[in-house]
C-alpha cells in the first residue's frame, strides 16, 4: 500500500489506525455513543468533516467504528476509502430502516441478505446486466450465529437501499406507489445505503454486512426519536460487536 493512498480527503488517519473490522453508523455521534459505551481505551482516529472515527477494544478485540453519513454517495466514499485504502477486511453497517412488512416490528432487527436499490450507483462498473449487491456469507453467518446466542428478534432476507427519503411518490394515488411492489417481492425494509457497501465490497473483494433496527414502521405510521435512534439502538450495537470479535478469530 503506497503512502500516496492516506491520508485521503475524507479520512486524516493511516492504515494502522483502524482495525480489521468498522462499525459504519450513519450518525457520527452514533459512533461516539458505541466508542464511549462499549470500547476500551477508545481513541478518535478522524474526523474530517465531523466524520467521527474510532478504534477500542472490545472484549479484547481491537474494533473500529467511524460514520458513513447518509445515503449511497456518503457511505460510497468511505467505505470505498477504507477497503481499498486503509486495509479494512469488514464493514458492518449499523443503522436504522423502516419496515414495510406486517411482520416485521419496530426495534426488530434487520439483518441483510441482499439490498435491492432504485439508485443508479452500479452503473459506474458497466456492468451488462443487472448486478444482486449481497452480503458476505461469511459475517452473515456469524452475525445470525451471535443473534442467536443472544436471544434477539431478528430476520434475515432483502432491503431496499433508496435514492430518496422525501419521495414524490407520497402525491401518486396509492395503486401507483412503488412501496407495495417491494413489499409484495420481500423485502422487509428500507433505509439508505447497504446496497453501495455490498457493491464496493463485491469490487474490493472484501467483506461487508448491514445490520439495522427497525426505526418506524412506513405501515403502521409507528416511529421512535432521534434520541431513540442515537442512544437506544443498544441490541444492535452489541450484535455488531459481538460478530466484530469472532470475525478476528477467523
Amino acid at each position: 500500500m503506497s503512502e500516496k493512498n492516506y491520508p485521503t480527503p475524507h479520512i486524516n488517519a493511516t492504515p494502522d489506525d483502524f482495525a480489521r473490522t468498522v462499525l459504519m453508523p450513519g450518525d457520527p455521534l452514533r459512533a461516539k455513543f458505541i466508542a464511549e459505551t462499549f470500547l476500551t481505551d477508545a481513541r478518535l482516529v478522524n474526523n474530517v468533516r465531523g466524520i467521527q472515527g474510532y478504534t477500542g477494544t472490545f472484549e479484547g478485540t481491537r474494533v473500529s467504528v467511524m460514520a458513513s453519513g447518509m445515503g449511497m454517495p456518503s457511505i460510497g466514499i468511505y467505505s470505498y476509502e477504507l477497503f481499498n485504502f486503509f486495509g479494512v477486511d469488514h464493514i458492518m453497517r449499523i443503522g436504522s430502516a423502516g419496515a414495510i412488512d406486517p411482520d416485521i416490528h419496530v426495534r426488530d432487527i434487520v439483518v441483510g441478505m441482499g439490498a435491492c436499490t432504485n439508485s443508479r450507483f452500479v452503473h459506474q462498473f458497466h456492468l451488462p446486466g443487472t448486478f444482486a449487491p449481497i452480503a458476505s456469507y461469511k459475517m452473515l453467518r456469524t452475525c445470525v450465529e451471535q443473534a442467536d446466542r443472544m436471544g434477539v428478534r431478528y430476520h434475515v432476507g432483502n432491503l431496499l437501499s433508496s435514492d430518496t427519503f422525501y419521495s414524490d411518490e407520497s402525491a401518486l394515488p396509492e395503486g401507483m406507489r412503488s412501496t407495495p411492489s417491494w413489499a409484495a417481492m420481500g423485502v422487509m425494509a428500507i433505509e439508505m445505503e447497504a446496497a453501495a457497501l455490498y457493491m464496493n465490497a463485491a469490487k474490493a473483494k472484501k467483506d461487508a454486512l448491514a445490520i439495522c433496527t427497525i426505526s418506524d414502521h412506513i405501515l403502521t405510521g409507528e416511529v421512535t426519536t432521534a434520541e431513540e435512534r442515537q442512544n437506544s439502538f443498544t441490541e444492535m450495537m452489541e450484535l455488531a460487536l459481538r460478530t466484530a470479535k469472532e470475525l478476528d478469530k477467523q
